[in-house]
């Protein structure tokens, strides 16, 4: 069985170029495109998109998805604010040739419950949907810590409220471990499974929250993966270490880091026989 190893590859550098050079290194035949040049994914102009697009292909890299900021702001934001910047992202999208685009499930006030957010963001989260099936792309809700769907419960709900075949999960144990789910494994995989089509990689420890390569936290990383390989998974593994400095518009690692993660990766494939290509 094999897996396509990908990565964030402005956790590397600021520069595609390098960027790519660091995942081939790796081993990694596509890239997860979040900025360029210091610039975000949906705030890259058509000449810059045109620029990034033949780095990529000169170099025979594919995209395994844009990493947008889509649904990382306030929900009390119109619905339209996001979904004219996901048209930004389908565009990215399609030029460069992946059907993938991250999002988020939408912030909210200090002070608001949760709860009284549900109404707006699975508004919001339906209109994302309808313009992706408009679009023939797949939306995969990330569970970033602090939105709404950061718990397995709440990210179940998206998606089966929702009910969009174009609105699928990416799995991150270490955002499950960030908000106190003890056990992401045995606490959200079988009941997230059926919806669960991309895989992002970093482990974090329970006590302290922080990020480390994969194997090295509380977050079940061997157990996760076995089951995946178990259930015939064969979609991508994605690196995302956030191992020098994380906010809450992304992470960096830099080349050694990103290197020191990518082969914590290939220990925990190598020991249950997924080779990463």
């Amino acid at each position: 069985m094999s897996w396509a190893l990908s990565g964030f590859g402005d956790e590397i550098d600021q520069d595609p170029v390098v960027q790519v050079a660091v995942l081939q290194a790796l081993g990694a035949n596509h890239i997860e495109v979040r900025s360029a040049w210091g610039v975000n994914i949906v705030d890259l102009d058509d000449e810059q998109l045109a620029r990034l697009a033949g780095i990529l292909t000169e170099r025979g890299m594919g995209v395994s998805a844009i990493a947008s900021p889509i649904g990382k702001v306030d929900v009390s934001l119109p619905v339209e604010h996001e979904v004219e910047r996901l048209g930004r992202a389908i565009a990215a999208a399609q030029r460069l040739g992946t059907r993938y685009i991250r999002l988020f499930s939408f912030y909210r006030g200090d002070d608001v419950a949760v709860e009284s957010i549900r109404d707006d963001v699975m508004l919001r989260m339906r209109a994302l949907a309808d313009a992706a099936e408009a679009a023939d792309v797949v939306l995969l809700h990330e569970n970033e810590k602090d939105i709404y769907g950061d718990t397995p419960e709440r990210c179940l709900d998206i998606v089966e409220t929702v009910g969009s075949p174009n609105l699928r999960l990416a799995w991150d144990s270490a955002n499950f471990v960030q908000v106190g789910v003890a056990f992401p494994f045995d606490d959200g995989y079988a009941a997230l499974r059926p919806h669960l089509e991309y895989l992002q990689v970093k482990d974090a420890v329970a006590a302290t929250g922080d990020v480390t390569p994969a194997g090295e936290g509380d977050g079940q990383l061997l157990a996760t993966l076995t089951a995946l390989r178990d259930d015939g998974y064969t979609g991508f593994a994605s690196l995302e270490p956030h191992l020098a400095d994380v906010n809450n518009m992304g992470g960096f690692s830099g080349p050694e880091a990103f290197g020191r993660a990518g082969r914590a990766l290939r220990r925990l494939t190598d020991q249950i026989g997924v080779q990463l290509v």
